[in-house]
């Protein structure tokens, strides 16, 4: 009995053949790819441990790049609706206004007449003779008001008693009409191109040089002074200081000179002159081809937008040191 007693194994702890029976556990981590940890559902992450990372989307950021041009094409396509809708709003009512009877087409015929009247002399080659002939001139005299007037701008507005002297003499120019001169210039240089050129230089003088003053003249004392506590000549302060700041003011004169030049050439090419705009717009209204005449105008205002366009951008290739409000 003793011996029973002896050799008899205790009880074990409730659980422990359980324990001793499981097997053993295997850290989540170890578990094989693409496999799931035990006792884990799958797609979820074993208790204690991260979540893995979901697959990146490869396809996403091939995405974004394509919406840009778009979203940059419909404000595009936004600003030339805004821009363009006071335009295509003038050339409704002038198609409808005439076949209304609004108006008498015979003074102001619809604008599809024009079109076809301005598409006939451009194919017999009178638009371009016309228009030719009045750019030389025009941008002839432009060029070489600029030439003048910008250089003498500079100095009337940077010494001051160069200004005291010329300051009258230039009151008394600057507000006597270039058209009320045509005839002195006439006279003077007979009605060749001479005149035709001199009286688009006198016009377009003084916008620039009045503009070039008040830029040279307002130019920021602060800035000036600096510069010349840095010692530098009058050349350099002109070049890095005074012509920088004064690009914005010179350039609104030149863009009004460039309009003032076709308009005073027009005028002038009425009196006398066997080509030019101003030529086809008086022969027309005199042969009573009114078509002809509107083709003209219209040609007219298309080359002022493009020059001034033009100007524009030259403006802005000069200035890009500004910073854009």
């Amino acid at each position: 009995m003793s011996t029973q007693a002896d050799t008899a194994v205790a009880p074990a702890a409730p659980g422990a053949a359980v324990r001793a029976a499981a097997p053993p556990a295997v850290p989540a981590d170890a578990a094989p790819p693409g496999t799931a940890a035990p006792g884990v559902a799958p797609g979820t992450a074993a208790p204690g441990t991260l979540a893995p990372a979901a697959p990146r989307d490869r396809t996403a950021p091939a995405a974004r790049p394509a919406r840009r041009p778009v979203r940059v094409l419909g404000r595009w396509l936004r600003a030339a609706a805004l821009r363009s809708a006071a335009l295509l709003a003038l050339l409704t009512v002038w198609e409808t206004a005439p076949r209304l009877g609004l108006v008498d087409a015979t003074f102001l015929p619809p604008v599809s007449e024009v079109a076809v009247a301005w598409w006939e002399l451009l194919g017999n080659g009178q638009l371009g003779t016309h228009v030719s002939a009045s750019l030389v001139r025009s941008f002839g005299g432009f060029g070489i008001a600029v030439a003048v007037a910008v250089p003498l701008g500079l100095l009337i507005g940077w010494y001051r008693p160069v200004a005291a002297f010329l300051g009258p003499l230039l009151e008394v120019f600057r507000n006597t009409a270039a058209l009320a001169l045509l005839p002195v210039f006439v006279l003077l240089l007979g009605i060749g191109e001479t005149s035709k050129v001199s009286i688009v230089v006198y016009a377009c003088v003084w916008p620039i040089l009045l503009n070039t003053i008040s830029a040279v003249s307002n130019a920021d004392p602060t800035l000036v002074k600096l510069a010349r506590s840095m010692d530098l000549s009058t050349p350099r302060l002109f070049q890095k200081v005074i012509l920088p700041a004064s690009v914005p003011a010179v350039f609104t004169g030149i863009r009004l000179a460039g309009a003032v030049s076709i308009l005073v050439l027009v005028a002038a090419e009425m009196i006398g002159a066997k080509a030019g705009l101003g030529y086809l717009i008086n022969a027309s209204q005199f042969n009573f081809a009114i078509p002809e005449m509107y083709a003209g105008i219209v040609t007219i205002s298309a080359i002022g937008v493009a020059f001034n366009q033009l100007l524009v951008t030259v403006e802005r290739r000069l200035s890009v040191w500004r910073v854009p409000s």
